[in-house]
């Protein structure tokens, strides 16, 4: 180009043109500079624009050392800008790092400013998944869910002011949507795809979080309308038709379906909770003792708020996992049980977890997944239309 025939041989200064924005010269330097050497030290903060640069000549040794820096340093402040240039560059593994990482703090380290960037797809595939590491319950992920689409607003302020902010502003809603829920509003129509897996079985179970999204009026009433018909149906088939719960497992089933709840244990000690909510008479109390997480199939022994099944027999499905993070929000250690079927009889209980000394890294985060009855089952309903008392 210099020396030959070209117009750029006879010009003092040649001016190139990147067609990606997110190229600067000092990534340029940088990717012109590893055709000179093996190694090149990459930081966190040019690593994004030096992918770019990387992408563009090709140079998939740099591509990779990219790809590395970023899985290396996701935390609250990379984590979405990674996560759209992975999608952008094709690193599928960098992509799923920052998925992971968002599956993991979303609930457990909640960050206003982390909110504002999350896009309507990225949320879609964190309040979708069974992976979510959910702390309390469904209610909770409702709350977070409400409190992100209220920071698509202009609007600043900090998350303790936030949930208040944002009922306030539903409240005045209210008063102009002419009957309309917000979803069914211009202005909520984007969202609705993101509420849509909410998984509304779990809100509406408990009294106090069924008042509550019944008055936000967020989602169509036809949707709690169908999801009260739903448990209606379920509860009259788990008290008359000696519903035991499910016996074998069904992955898609439990993804989709399993009720997402979680706790965190801030210091060592003992620990016995319940997550609320109406569970067809499946009371499980939960503790953690002496390294142990066990559950309890409570009948008489304990006060219930809810009803309990006296049957000799029932069985849950259920996924446990528990996790510790680092400053970064990264999992020092993680372990899980995998989908698992427990059957308990009256008061029965079942060590489900014997920590190792060194998972004993506090504050410690635990997530279970539940399905105690299949709702595949309630539309089938199994009548027998050759006995008509049945």
């Amino acid at each position: 180009m210099f020396g030959g025939s070209w117009k750029e041989s006879s010009m003092n200064i040649i001016e190139l043109e990147t067609p990606d924005q997110n190229i600067d010269i000092e990534a340029l330097q940088v990717a012109f500079g590893s055709l000179y050497r093996d190694d090149v030290l990459i930081k966190p903060s040019p690593v994004i624009a030096i992918l770019a640069a990387a992408c563009m000549l090709q140079l998939d040794g740099l591509i990779q050392q990219c790809g590395e820096t970023m899985k290396e340093t996701v935390n609250v402040k990379t984590v979405c800008g990674y996560y759209t240039s992975a999608g952008t560059y094709g690193l599928d593994s960098v992509k799923n790092k920052c998925l992971e990482w968002l599956l993991n703090n979303l609930m457990t380290h909640q960050n206003v400013e982390l909110f504002k960037e999350f896009s309507i797809n990225v949320m879609k595939q964190l309040i979708g998944s069974s992976h979510l590491f959910v702390m309390q319950v469904e209610m909770d992920v409702y709350t977070a869910l409400k409190k992100w689409m209220f920071l698509q607003l202009p609007w600043n302020g900090s998350l303790k002011q936030l949930l208040t902010e944002t009922d306030v502003w539903f409240s005045k809603r209210r008063k102009d949507f002419e009957g309309m829920t917000f979803l069914e509003t211009e202005q909520g129509k984007p969202f609705v795809s993101v509420f849509r897996h909410l998984r509304l079985q779990y809100i509406i179970s408990d009294l106090a979080s069924a008042r509550i999204i019944e008055q936000d009026s967020p989602v169509p009433s036809e949707w709690l309308s169908s999801v009260y018909k739903q448990r209606w149906l379920a509860m009259l088939w788990a008290e008359q038709d000696s519903e035991v719960g499910p016996q074998e497992i069904n992955k898609e089933e439990l993804e989709g379906n399993s009720m997402r709840c979680g706790r965190k244990l801030t210091k060592d000690g003992e620990y016995c909770w319940w997550w609320t909510g109406f569970n067809f008479g499946f009371d499980l109390p939960v503790t953690y003792t002496n390294r142990y997480i066990i559950f309890k199939r409570n009948t008489l022994n304990q006060p219930c708020s809810g009803s309990v099944s006296l049957q000799r027999r029932r069985s849950t499905a259920f996924r446990l996992r528990l996790a510790s993070f680092d400053s970064s929000g990264k999992p020092i250690c993680s372990r899980t049980t995998g989908y698992q079927i427990l059957t308990l009889e009256k008061d029965q209980e079942q060590v489900v977890m014997n920590l190792d000394s060194r998972l004993l890294i506090f504050p410690l985060y635990i997530c279970c997944n539940f399905l105690c009855i299949s709702p595949e089952k309630r539309t089938e309903n199994n009548h027998h239309p050759e006995n008509p008392e049945n």
